[in-house]
Order: C-alpha cells, then sequence, then structure tokens
C-alpha cells in the first residue's frame, strides 16, 4: 500500500514538474527551447517531454514543429534527444554530414512555408566521419560507391575550398567550413528561404554539437 502511494507520488511530481516545463517553455523563443533542452540534456537532466499517448493523439490533428534541425546522420546525434525535445517538436532533417540538395532543401521549405517554422538550426558535430573521409580522400576518392558523392559535394563547397588552397584541412575547422556554407546556402535558397530570410520570417543558425561533452555550441554572429 504504501509503496503503491509512494508511486502515485513520484508520478505526480514528474508530471508537476513536467507541467511547469512546459510553461516556461511556451515563454521562450524556438531558439532558447533548444538551448534549454540541450543544457538539461548535457547535464543529465533531460525531461523527456511530449512523448505521451496523449501528445501521439493530439499530433493526429496536425504537426507544428518550433524549430527545423539539419544534421548528421550519425546514430550519435539524434536532434531530439540532443535538444530534450519530443515528438511533433522538431522538423529533422539528417544526411551523412548534413549536405543538402533538392530533396532536402524541399522539405525544409515546406517546414517553412506551410507548417511556419520560424527556425531552422545547421548542426555539425565534432569527430565526423563524413568530414574525415574528405579529409583523407585528399581531391581523390577512388571508390565507386555513392559516398562519393557526398565526398565530392562537400569538395564543391566554397568554404572548403578556401581551406585547401591554405592546406588548412584541419578536422575542426572542415567541420566549422561545412556548417558555414550550410548556413549561407540556405540563407539564399530561392524561391522560399531567402525571401523568408531577407523578410526576417525565418532565423537561419549554424551550431556544432560535441559527441563528447553533449553541448551544442551556436553560431549566432553569422
Amino acid at each position: 500500500m504504501k509503496k503503491g502511494l509512494l508511486y502515485l507520488l513520484f508520478i505526480s511530481v514528474v508530471f508537476a514538474c513536467n507541467k511547469t516545463e512546459k510553461t516556461e517553455d511556451a515563454n521562450l523563443t524556438p531558439l532558447q527551447k533548444l538551448e534549454a533542452g540541450n543544457k538539461r540534456f548535457a547535464s543529465g537532466k533531460p525531461m523527456h517531454p511530449d512523448e505521451t499517448l496523449e501528445r501521439i493523439r493530439e499530433l493526429k490533428k496536425g504537426q507544428h514543429p518550433f524549430a527545423i534541425v539539419v544534421s548528421c546522420s550519425d546514430s550519435r546525434v539524434p536532434a531530439e534527444l540532443v535538444f530534450d525535445q519530443g515528438l511533433g517538436d522538431i522538423f529533422s532533417i539528417r544526411t551523412a554530414g548534413n549536405v543538402m540538395g533538392d530533396y532536402e532543401l524541399g522539405s525544409i521549405e515546406y517546414a517553412v512555408e506551410h507548417l511556419d517554422c520560424k527556425l531552422v538550426i545547421v548542426m555539425g558535430h565534432k569527430d565526423c566521419g563524413a568530414m574525415k573521409a574528405f579529409i583523407k580522400s585528399n581531391g581523390h576518392y577512388e571508390q565507386t560507391d555513392h559516398i562519393k558523392k557526398i565526398i565530392e559535394y562537400i569538395e564543391s563547397e566554397k568554404e572548403e575550398k578556401n581551406l585547401a588552397i591554405h592546406n588548412d584541412l584541419v578536422l575542426d575547422k572542415v567541420i566549422d567550413a561545412n556548417i558555414e556554407h550550410g548556413v549561407a546556402f540556405l540563407k539564399t535558397a530561392e524561391p522560399i528561404l531567402k525571401e523568408f530570410y531577407d523578410n526576417k520570417k525565418v532565423a537561419i543558425v549554424g551550431a556544432v554539437y560535441d559527441i563528447e561533452t553533449g553541448k551544442v555550441i551556436f553560431n549566432t554572429d553569422k
């Protein structure tokens, strides 16, 4: 009997904390929500919001994610966990090396234009395998697999070319350059994103995730 009462008390406290957290989140901007969620995650105190059956039923009526996160397919970098968000909170685009082509761009345009997302995050991560493969290839990736297309895409980025010219293809710099390229690409992508960005209807921000600490560093200056 006592165990049952203690369990009910525990559930009540958790529910109350979650309710308080959601109320506080409602007063935050999309970027602040991600920052707060990552702070919880990196400190080992995630709330795991919006993972209930009630949330599943609620989302049957439609989705209203508050942010788009373009990130790497690496299994260590799931956006919903890294930012301590739940079902329906993040519109997630994932590819190796967070590279973007027409399909990814179309998906982002849909979320901005039709789901009213106000924030796009381009998130790379430390120790990225795609960036390592790009550096290792040194412009001569000899395999005939489809990974070659990813390497060639990274090689074509203006920011990476600038590093190569100066013989400065250091992993962290390559990762930062790739993120910088992604942000610039989206800010100038026509016909949808450029217009939305120029009219301040959407913010586009770069970020890097540290797979050792769990922390995300946002670059709001570019």
